[in-house]
């Protein structure tokens, strides 16, 4: 059996009842450490579960998945993903797990899924009423040669529909150069986490060349971060330059923009003090 079990979005507690009977039944378990990620390592797994952890990189998870599923035909393997497995923290991490799934089905290898919570939901902690979420969207790391735009368009049908729209940030894990790539070198890039102020920086840049195309941007949108900090943060981010403010670029952001209106329930709850175990840093752009 494989076991597809959700962590959670802080640290080592944040696993659930079920999770952790799965966890400590099974005889192999395994971290998947590239799409998503908690605020402590594997170590502070393994003292808490009381089993040992295999990191499983891009590398094992995407071309060698085999060996996971090979021990899954005649025992019990975990498969631990950050957030929940079908909805987790950063950009791909449903897509990566989704293969997984099927590629068991195929085996004819059974697998369970023990869920857990997302920021897909979690983002109602920053006060916006979830069903007036409009379609979630990735932003990617920009390269010299690769600059999409498609987000931003999403971004606009949101708002032209009075929705929400929450943004999953890249991050690059164990990642290669090109050039490392194409000559078979097995060198990876430091790991880079895209922040709330980054984001907000690529999406000034689309719109200072859309006004300048003749193009009249989105305005009052809102970049929203949350990850563990306790406190809030809010800053202003201008199209003239000035970007968020993001003294705490850990790994777990994500952003939010959000229409010019809101509920007025919404905008009590963006008052009121956070909730203990994580914070909100808020821009607005005009």
């Amino acid at each position: 059996m494989l076991y597809l079990v959700g962590l959670g979005l802080g640290d080592a507690l944040d696993i659930t009842v079920k999770g952790l009977q799965v966890v400590r039944k099974c005889s192999r378990v395994y971290l998947e450490a590239y799409t998503s990620m908690l605020t402590v390592g594997k170590d502070a797994l393994e003292e808490f579960y009381g089993k040992e952890v295999v990191l499983a990189d891009r590398e094992l998870v995407e071309q060698e998945a085999e060996r996971i599923l090979e021990h899954a035909k005649d025992a019990d393997v975990a498969f631990l993903v950050a957030g929940d497995p079908f909805g987790g923290l950063f950009v791909g991490s449903a897509t990566t797990h989704s293969d997984l799934a099927l590629r068991a089905v195929r085996a004819g290898i059974p697998y369970q899924v023990v869920h857990n919570a997302s920021v897909i939901t979690a983002v109602g902690c920053c006060g916006l009423q979830l069903y007036n979420f409009g379609e979630t969207v990735s932003l990617v790391y920009w390269t010299d040669s690769w600059r999409p735009e498609s987000f931003y368009d999403k971004i606009l049908q949101n708002r032209a529909a009075g929705l929400h729209t929450l943004c999953l940030l890249d991050i690059k894990v164990k990642e290669q150069s090109l050039e490392n790539l194409m000559r078979g070198k097995k060198v990876y890039e430091p790991p880079r986490f895209m922040s709330a102020a980054q984001a907000a920086d690529q999406l000034l840049q689309i719109v200072r060349r859309r006004r300048n195309q003749g193009e009249e941007p989105a305005k009052h949108t809102r970049p929203v971060r949350r990850s563990d900090g306790g406190h809030a943060v809010r800053g202003r981010g201008q199209t003239g330059g000035r970007r968020p403010e993001d003294r705490h670029g850990d790994v777990g952001s994500n952003d939010l923009v959000r229409p010019r209106r809101a509920s007025p329930l919404a905008g009590r709850h963006r008052q009121a003090p956070p909730p203990g175990g994580g914070h909100v840093a808020a821009a607005r752009a005009r």
